[in-house]
């Protein structure tokens, strides 16, 4: 019944986003930024307290650790997004029936934003950014990994909200218990939309059980193709990147595919993943050609389960196919629609492989580590849209709106 009359207050608060100017809401925007970088201190001792409940070896420290640079990041993201048009408002469709009727299609908020994400406690300030921004209220519920960083985050723009005169429902953080996913799953006629953000895991469990519209998001089981044209330099500055800069993210490269033809380049390619300690799953003919040339202790056979999986760990699968078809087979049947590449210097291979894969975000000659809202130009994102139906790929500003239609006529009845 609690979560029940919280729900209540957010979609009441949900109208009085509304009222509000687009100048007003950047002006709000810009002051939780500030307020992020002024009282960066709070913020990371409470991410200290998340922090020395994971042991730091784990891969996904990484991707709960707040740093300075990283809360500096987040408020320059956030002021950038202030910076960005309205969404609201735009007219994309516009016509006068024979009838004399005038039809306007215009775009409006969802409303009431349900998000729901693992141990990304730099999530909340970009979904309350984007949503904050678009006119819709948001009901964060974050893991119980990142639930003192959340809090204190919360907490935060609340304050900033009062300040303003702004009803701090708007933005609104549930306990880090599976009841309340099970309750925010279940609300109908509150929530508008739901979005979770994290591994297959959650994104399954949120699609099978959720009684509310749901756009899937964040897992990402990523593959990059090395042509028989590939340019050796090119990939392993490619390959690097896409692997190691975050192995934590979703757009973190999980398999290498290399063309048979081009194996005597394959332990020049892997080499400055050594730098990175990352091991490698080969299959046959890529292990045999990697043996004693990369270290035993980073080198194992693949297995079935090597492929198509997300690793999100110093972790890569090595695949050898005889042809492009066999790399676009490869794709088809082990990625996740999120993010594939390939490196060649033929364009025309090139296309066909932009053609056929069936992905939200396809790459010629540039690392996946490219998937991601403000790489885009779109400000910050909400998810990456894996799904067909609606959304796909980076979701930000336009992306969490919805259309109306607005009908003029002057008295004209239907036959």
């Amino acid at each position: 019944m609690e979560l029940i009359e919280t729900f209540q207050n957010v979609k009441k608060a949900c109208r009085s986003l509304g009222l509000l100017t687009d100048q007003q809401r950047n002006d709000i925007l810009n002051a939780v930024a500030s307020a992020i970088v002024s009282q960066k201190k709070r913020i990371l001792e409470a991410n200290e307290k998340d922090l020395a409940k994971m042991d730091s070896s784990n891969p996904l420290y990484d991707r709960l650790q707040l740093t300075e640079k990283r809360l500096n990041d987040i408020a320059a993201d956030m002021r950038n997004v202030a910076t960005l048009p309205s969404p609201l408002g735009h007219i994309t469709k516009q016509k006068t029936l024979p009838n004399g009727l005038r039809l306007c299609r215009v775009s409006v908020p969802f409303g009431v934003i349900g998000m729901i994400y693992e141990a990304r406690p730099n999530v909340t300030f970009d979904v309350f950014s984007l949503c904050f921004k678009s006119g819709n209220a948001c009901i964060l519920k974050g893991g119980s990994d990142a639930n003192f960083s959340n809090q204190a985050s919360v907490a935060l723009i609340h304050e900033v909200l009062q300040e303003h005169g702004i009803n701090p429902d708007v933005v609104t953080l549930l306990p880090a218990t599976h009841e309340a996913t099970a309750e925010l799953l279940n609300a109908v006629g509150y929530v508008d939309l739901c979005i979770p953000r994290g591994g297959r895991r959650l994104i399954d469990f949120v699609r099978d059980t959720a009684r509310i519209p749901v756009i899937e998001t964040g897992a990402g089981v990523v593959n990059t193709y090395f042509d028989v044209d590939g340019d050796l330099e090119m990939g392993k500055a490619i390959v690097c990147n896409a692997k190691t800069r975050r192995v934590s993210v979703c757009n973190a490269l999980d398999c290498l595919i290399i063309h048979e033809k081009r194996l005597g380049d394959l332990v020049e390619l892997v080499k400055p993943l050594l730098d990175h300690k990352v091991k490698l799953y080969a299959d046959a003919p890529a292990y045999q050609l990697l043996r004693g040339h990369y270290p035993d202790i980073l080198l194992e056979p693949a297995t079935d389960n090597s492929f198509g999986t997300e690793f999100m760990d110093y972790k890569m699968a090595v695949k050898t196919v005889s042809s492009l078809d066999e790399a676009l087979a490869h794709i088809d049947q082990n990625g996740s629609g999120h993010s594939e590449a390939i490196i060649t210097q033929n364009a025309d291979t090139a296309r066909r492989f932009q053609q056929h894969v069936d992905a939200a975000c396809v790459y010629w000659n540039a690392p996946t580590s490219f998937t991601d809202g403000a790489q885009f130009g779109l400000g910050a994102e909400i998810g990456i849209s894996t799904q067909k139906l609606g959304p796909r790929g980076p979701m930000a500003l336009e992306e969490i709106t919805t259309y109306k239609w607005l009908i003029e006529g002057e008295g004209q009845t239907r036959p």
